[in-house]
C-alpha cells in the first residue's frame, strides 16, 4: 500500500504544482528510491496542463507503473500523439446486459429463463451508466450530460451558443434510429447547417453519440450518403425524451452490442436491413419482424442472417 499513490488532478492545488513534484515529496516521506517502483493513479488527467509531458518523463526516468484516467474523451484523445508508443487505452464502455444483471446482484436459473424479460425491459430503461443503474437518480444522467456538454464541448470549442447545443442534443435524443437530416435540424434549431454539422461531430468525439454510415462499395457515396444516430446510452435518451417507442430503443441497443464491428445500415432497391457487418445482416425487432422484412433479410445477399428479437441476444458472446 505505501507504493501506491492517487491524485485527482482536478483539485485546485494540483493546477498549481507539478505532478513530478507530487511524485518526488511522495518517494520523500515514504522514503523510496527512485530504483523502487511505484504505483501511480491519476484521475481526471485532462484538467492539468501538460500532463502528458510529465507522465512521459516519470515513465521514462523512474520505475512506475501509471494510471491515468479521465471523464473527458475529446481532450484525453487529443494528447494521445505525445505519448504514443508509451500508452494502452481502456475505453469504459456503458454496462452491457450481462454487466447490468451484475451490478443488480441478479442471478437467473436455468429453469426460470422467463425471467429475463422483466430484467431486460428494465435494461431497456435504465441503461448501462453504473451510478445511474445503481441509484436510478435521474439528476445522475442529466448532470453528467451538462458536465460532458459544458465542459468538453463547449468549454474546449468556445461555443457562446449553450442553449442551441442542448437543444441540438435533445432533437438527437429523438431521433435515434432515424436519418440525420442537418437542413431540418438547422431549420428547427434557427442555426447553418455547418454550425449544426460541427456540433453533431463533437457529440460524437465526445462518445455521447455513434453515428452509423449506409453500406456503400465507394468512400465517397458513403460519406455522402445520410447518416443514422445512435445515442452511446439507451439511459442517457431515455431521461431526455421519457421511456417510449421501445422499437427506437431496441435498435439502439442491438447497435452498442455490435458497435466494435463498424456496423452499416443497407438500404437498396427500397429494401431496408438494420446493419450490415462482416457479411452478416442483423435486423433488429423488438417485435415480431413482418413477414415483408423477414423475406428481403433472407433474400439478401449477405451469408449470415440474424433477427435480434430479445433478451437472448444480448446474452451471446459473439
Amino acid at each position: 500500500p505505501k507504493r501506491i499513490f492517487f491524485m485527482s488532478l482536478e483539485h485546485p492545488i494540483a493546477l498549481e504544482t507539478s505532478i513530478l513534484d507530487f511524485v518526488e515529496s511522495f518517494r520523500k516521506i515514504h522514503g523510496i528510491p527512485k530504483k523502487d517502483k511505484i504505483y501511480l493513479f491519476f484521475d481526471e488527467v485532462q484538467y492539468k496542463e501538460g500532463f502528458e509531458r510529465e507522465l512521459k518523463i516519470l515513465n521514462d526516468n523512474e520505475n512506475v507503473k501509471i494510471f491515468a484516467s479521465g471523464s473527458s474523451a475529446s481532450l484525453i484523445k487529443d494528447k494521445k500523439a505525445f505519448l504514443t508508443g508509451r500508452h494502452n487505452d481502456i475505453l469504459v464502455e456503458p454496462l452491457d446486459f450481462k454487466e447490468f444483471l451484475i451490478f443488480k446482484n441478479i442471478k437467473i436459473k436455468e429453469s426460470e429463463k422467463y425471467l429475463y424479460d422483466k430484467h431486460f425491459k428494465e435494461y431497456m430503461e435504465l441503461g448501462g451508466m453504473p451510478e445511474y443503474v445503481l441509484k436510478e437518480d435521474s439528476e445522475d444522467i442529466i448532470n453528467l450530460v451538462d458536465d460532458i456538454i459544458y465542459k468538453d464541448i463547449v468549454g474546449k470549442h468556445n461555443i457562446k451558443n449553450t442553449k442551441s447545443i442542448k437543444e441540438l442534443f435533445l432533437l438527437l435524443c429523438e431521433r435515434s434510429g432515424k436519418n440525420l437530416t442537418y437542413n431540418k435540424l438547422s431549420k428547427v434549431l434557427g442555426l447553418n447547417v455547418d454550425t449544426v454539422k460541427d456540433y453533431i461531430s463533437f457529440f460524437e468525439e465526445a462518445f455521447l453519440i455513434h453515428l452509423v454510415y449506409k453500406h456503400e462499395r465507394s468512400l465517397n457515396a458513403r460519406i455522402k450518403s445520410p447518416k443514422k444516430i445512435y445515442i452511446a446510452d439507451v439511459g442517457i435518451r431515455n431521461v431526455f425524451t421519457g421511456f417510449k417507442d421501445f422499437g427506437a430503443v431496441f435498435e439502439n441497443l442491438v447497435f452498442l452490442k455490435i458497435k466494435d464491428k463498424n456496423p452499416r445500415y443497407y438500404y437498396e432497391n427500397n429494401k431496408e436491413i438494420d446493419f450490415i457487418y462482416n457479411n452478416t445482416a442483423v435486423e433488429a425487432k423488438f417485435k415480431k419482424p413482418t413477414k415483408e422484412e423477414l423475406k428481403t433479410l433472407e433474400q439478401s445477399k449477405f451469408k449470415n442472417k440474424i433477427v435480434a428479437k430479445n433478451w437472448e441476444f444480448f446474452l451471446q458472446t459473439n
